[in-house]
């Protein structure tokens, strides 16, 4: 393998591959990238064996072949060099990587090739096609409400689906639920149910934003799922498990409908929250036309703020987990929410109010008060 290449297209291939880097697998290989040279192009390859990353970059080639190179190690030298173009050369008898551009010169060991897996190709699979600005706005409101908690894998995954005029997503982590329903201006030409993995999703859209392709293809597999856009692949494992029937989880009905202002509403549980730590809840306490939002720890302090809602009734006192009310209005991206409540050991609801078309839910347990 012998190429000539210019440092700033390389450099941002690379820099996409590395995120499928493993940092911590045994697995020594899986900390390198696989640059394989095929045809007048240059894929690089990159598996942690959850989640794998393929980049593509136009290349001068000299010689065919593949080698794998600590991948972060790489992309540290090619930040480095002083000029625009670079030579990178495979010499096996060596078993290095030479890295030259002007008066620099780097021999970066290899890391043993027959080790590298083989990322899983779409083949003959069905491809769907969406609009790449649509779908990752999609993960943005709603992959944090996913669980991270490996004891429960079918819950760390994003429920994705997509037919006709829809796209859907739906992740929970059993103490609070996020849906986003976004409606697409084509027809989906086929369908796609998968449970894909928060974090494949979040990675997907830190690469798109950096690429900025038109569309998302997507090619489901029986334990796969691979994404392609730009020039970039991204494959993944699905995940195990069936996803809860999260329909099941909204209550029917509510007690009280709230109109509130979204930035007034998030400000204020910003500010008490500093005083909600050691687990202590945000208490939200609704009375004629008022909603007093407080905090408590012991030997830290305590933090109460008043705001006008249009709320009627006999009052009612209800506790939520800070971080998880937080990411939940910050997830609206309205400028007004409606709050729905029960009672206080009933689920509360965020709706997006003036979300344009689709909608957004975000549902959250409350936490029991002490009095």
């Amino acid at each position: 393998m012998k190429i000539d290449l210019e440092k700033s297209s390389f450099l941002s291939a690379l820099g996409i591959a590395v995120r499928g880097v493993s940092t911590r697998s045994a697995v020594q290989t899986l900390a390198g990238v696989m640059l394989k040279v095929d045809g007048g192009q240059l894929e690089l390859q990159a598996t942690d064996l959850e989640l794998g990353v393929r980049a593509r970059v136009d290349v001068n080639v000299d010689r065919d072949g593949s080698a794998v190179v600590p991948g972060r190690l790489l992309l540290d030298v090619v930040r480095s060099l002083p000029g625009d173009r670079a030579t990178l050369e495979y010499r096996s008898s060596q078993g290095d990587v030479e890295v030259v551009s002007g008066p620099a010169r780097f021999h970066l060991r290899t890391l043993p090739a027959e080790e590298f897996p083989r990322l899983p190709e779409a083949g003959d699979a069905s491809v769907v096609k969406l609009p790449a600005e649509s779908f990752v706005e999609t993960v943005n409101r709603v992959a944090r409400a996913a669980s991270r908690d490996e004891t429960r894998p079918h819950l760390t995954g994003v429920l994705v689906s997509a037919s006709e005029r829809q796209l859907r997503m739906v992740a929970t982590d059993s103490y609070r639920l996020s849906v986003k329903e976004t409606p697409l201006d084509a027809p989906v030409e086929g369908s796609l149910e998968a449970n894909v993995p928060a974090r494949t999703l979040q990675e997907l859209g830190r690469i798109t934003s950096s690429t900025q392709p038109e569309e998302i293809a997507i090619a489901s597999l029986e334990h796969q799922v691979i994404f392609s856009s730009g020039g970039v692949a991204l494959s993944s494992r699905l995940v195990e498990g069936r996803f809860p029937n999260y329909q099941q989880l909204l209550p029917e009905s509510f007690e009280h409908q709230l109109r509130i202002s979204t930035p007034e509403l998030l400000e204020v549980v910003r500010r008490i929250s500093l005083l909600a730590q050691k687990n202590a809840p945000l208490r939200m306490r609704f009375s004629e036309g008022t909603l007093d939002v407080s905090a408590q720890t012991p030997d830290i302090g305590e933090a109460t703020e008043s705001l006008p809602v249009p709320f009627k009734g006999e009052q009612l006192e209800i506790g939520f987990n800070p971080d998880f009310l937080r990411e939940g209005l910050e997830s609206a991206e309205s400028e007004e929410v409606t709050l729905k409540l029960i009672s206080p050991l009933r689920p509360g609801l965020i709706e997006a109010s003036g979300d344009g078309p689709g909608s957004f839910m975000y549902l959250v347990m409350p936490i029991r008060l002490n009095v």
